[in-house]
């Protein structure tokens, strides 16, 4: 059968299929029917010429506002291994002469789907250093790094955020690590805080065991140089903590207690035994036994530098065995009291303690006020503080300190550098003047928080204190002293006409009623000022009532100033 006689006999197949059929029981008879139709029709037909159509162009092309756009119409995988054949029913092409009545069923071939050729990507080399993950056991950068570099680094975090628990951490990291925190050098000063328990809870046995043991380990393996211990916010297992580590730590100077209950005569009792190089203990706002801390005193008192305590009925006791002469070398001493205790009146002897410790450096009395008493030997065979360079007697409340009791405790006092008097509204300028100390280089004569303020009457005198210490004060706080504007002036300017005019860094005038054209000369002169406070200034303009930090803000009030 020739290719014009197939195509016209599919086009009447396609014709009579798409036909509607009749009902089921005449089918056989209308096919046989439709074959012999077909059979006539394609007899008949001539040949039919091919028509020739145009090549399918790639592309196609659209008009644009400014432009003409060539798009592709062809896919960049065609032709490839990875298209997709078109999945679709072939029609059965029916050749003349091969149909017949009984039709022999063929069995399908089944035929293998052709495999997709695996074509390599081949990437192209690029000029980037691609980072290679190390593998296990790779330790080329512990090796390259030295130990020494990085006990450097430790001891700068060290130094900042503490030994503990930096050092435990770093040390699980690697061996290097572990081998530079375990140097002994980084463990010199360590401070221990409390445990986290939840409200209402008790410290269970288990988790007490696993801080005993802790502690254990370290005071073995880290503290062999350990200089500075301190412990805070402890309830429980102080008494053992301190029996450990003086046990194993025999390069122990100081030791600090902050809030902490639970000391008793047992861990005086060890620092003796084995702490022979203690030389500063501070007790301030823990609980302890007095009576322990008192024999303690007694027997190994002469190695004792420093002494801090807070003021309380038992702990009074303490200063009373300092007068006895219990720390002949005692150069620090220190006693506060809680902010919200009622009772802040400390009876002291300062003649007796003059005698007990001629070489105290240091004596500060915070918001306590002290009630001297006296001796029954004359006052004259004191030597008093030959080498006393602070002293500090600030409070918050009212403070019977005078004249009087202030050259008492300075008399001899001719290397002090620091007068901390804040809440001394009983002292005058004269009084001050009067002190045989020439180097002063901070006073701090502040009133805050006393309900006396704005009642007295207006002080003179403030050109005394200024002319004496004007070559050497480097910070001067006289907030809400209720000086005359005339003698603030002439303060001011004895500060601005030193010679050493640039000693001067700090001045506190809040609260004064200092003026723009006393406040002139002295930053003028002062080049190196960078901290003044002006806040409750009433005599000032409204913009200028506030705290400057730094030279450049304050040059900037200067010329507002003027």
């Amino acid at each position: 059968m020739d290719a014009a006689e197939a195509e016209a006999s599919t086009q009447s197949e396609r014709k009579e299929e798409s036909a509607p059929s009749g009902p089921a029981e005449d089918g056989p008879k209308s096919k046989k029917a439709s074959l012999k139709r077909t059979k006539d029709a394609k007899a008949k037909k001539s040949k039919k010429a091919r028509v020739s159509r145009p090549a399918r162009l790639g592309y196609t092309v659209h008009q644009g506002e400014d432009m003409l756009l060539v798009i592709s119409s062809t896919s960049q995988y065609e032709g490839s291994a990875w298209t997709l054949k078109k999945k679709g029913s072939k029609k059965k092409k029916v050749a003349k002469g091969k149909l017949k009545a009984n039709q022999i069923k063929k069995k399908k071939t089944v035929r293998a789907k052709p495999k997709l050729e695996s074509k390599p990507v081949i990437k192209e080399e690029e000029d980037v250093n691609v980072f290679v993950p190390q593998k296990e056991g790779d330790h080329r950068w512990g090796d390259s790094l030295p130990e020494e570099v990085l006990i450097n680094i430790f001891r700068m975090v060290v130094i900042q955020d503490g030994a503990v628990p930096f050092l435990c951490r770093v040390g699980r990291v690697c061996r290097l690590w572990n081998a530079a925190a375990s140097s002994p050098v980084l463990w010199r000063r360590v401070t221990v805080g409390h445990c986290w328990i939840a409200p209402g809870r008790n410290q269970l046995p288990r988790t007490e065991n696993k801080i005993k043991d802790t502690v254990n380990w370290l005071a073995q393996n880290r503290f062999s140089q350990l200089r500075d211990f301190s412990l805070c916010h402890w309830t429980k297992n102080v008494d053992f903590t301190l029996e450990v580590v003086s046990q194993f730590c025999p390069h122990l100077l100081s030791l600090k207690l902050s809030y902490c209950t639970g000391l008793t005569a047992r861990s005086f009792h060890c620092l003796g035994l084995h702490s022979r190089s203690l030389q500063s203990i501070n007790l301030q706002y823990s609980e302890f036994h007095v009576e322990g801390l008192l024999e303690y005193l007694e027997n190994h008192g002469t190695q004792i530098r420093q002494i801090l305590f807070t003021h309380g009925l038992k702990n009074d006791k303490l200063l009373t065995a300092i007068t006895r002469g219990c720390c002949p070398d005692l150069e620090f001493l220190e006693v506060n009291t809680k902010l919200d205790s009622k009772d802040s009146e400390l009876p002291v002897c300062i003649q007796a303690l003059q005698m007990a410790c001629p070489k105290l450096k240091t004596f500060r009395m915070l918001n306590v006020r002290p009630l001297h008493k006296t001796m029954r030997s004359a006052a004259d065979s004191t030597p008093g503080f030959p080498l006393l360079e602070e002293l500090c007697i600030a409070t918050t409340s009212y403070s019977y300190m005078n004249d009087k009791d202030l050259c008492d405790i300075l008399f001899g006092s001719t290397r002090l550098r620091v007068l901390d008097l804040r809440g001394c509204s009983r002292i005058t300028p004269s009084g001050l003047a009067a002190l045989p100390c020439h180097e002063l280089e901070c006073l701090f004569w502040g009133q805050y928080f006393s309900s006396h303020i704005g009642l007295s009457a207006p002080k003179k005198g403030l050109h005394m204190v200024t002319q004496k210490w004007s070559q050497t004060l480097q910070q001067l706080d006289i907030a809400n002293q209720l000086f005359t504007e005339e003698d603030l002036e002439l303060a001011m300017s004895y500060l601005a006409q030193a010679t050493e005019a640039d000693t001067l860094r700090s001045l506190n005038l809040s609260g004064t009623r200092i003026t723009p054209s006393a406040l002139r000369p002295v930053i003028g002169q002062g080049t190196s000022l960078d901290y003044l406070n002006l806040s409750s200034c009433r005599y000032l303009p409204r913009g200028v009532k506030r705290i400057y930090r730094g030279q450049e803000d304050i040059r900037q009030l200067l010329d507002r100033l003027e």
